[in-house]
């Protein structure tokens, strides 16, 4: 059974940095082969929308509202991921998601639909 936990969440003024981790249970980073990792974000009313995305081979996506800003990746000996975000801006105002699917690349689907497991959220608050 997969378990993904968020933390890191909390309030930041505007050009701050938050780093998000995601503990994963039932994910096997050293071993799983396949699939795709990452963090999505949702503000109430809104369609969730994918940040970044992560593979077996550490290979990344970012999407373009964060390029440059936030970064994903992820510590195999513990199962677990991370985003660090820099330069937060008013908009990056969510709730942030990990999620993860077992098959599947990351550049076949970024819709969450298409994601397989998820964990409880973690909100992260940005004030000017």
């Amino acid at each position: 059974q997969v378990q993904l936990l968020e933390s890191g969440g909390g309030s930041v003024q505007a050009g701050g940095s938050l780093r998000l981790s995601c503990a994963s249970a039932g994910i096997n980073f050293s071993t799983q082969k396949t699939g795709c990792m990452g963090w999505f974000r949702q503000v109430s009313g809104k369609e969730r929308e994918w940040v970044a995305l992560i593979d077996s081979r550490s290979s990344t996506r970012h999407a373009d509202a964060v390029r440059g800003r936030f970064t994903i990746s992820r510590e195999i000996a513990i199962n677990t991921l991370y985003l660090q975000m820099n330069n937060l801006k008013l908009e990056d105002n969510a709730i942030y998601y990990c999620a993860a699917r077992l098959s599947g690349s990351c550049y076949l689907s970024v819709l969450p639909t298409d994601f397989t497991y998820w964990g409880q959220g973690t909100q992260v608050i940005v004030s000017s």
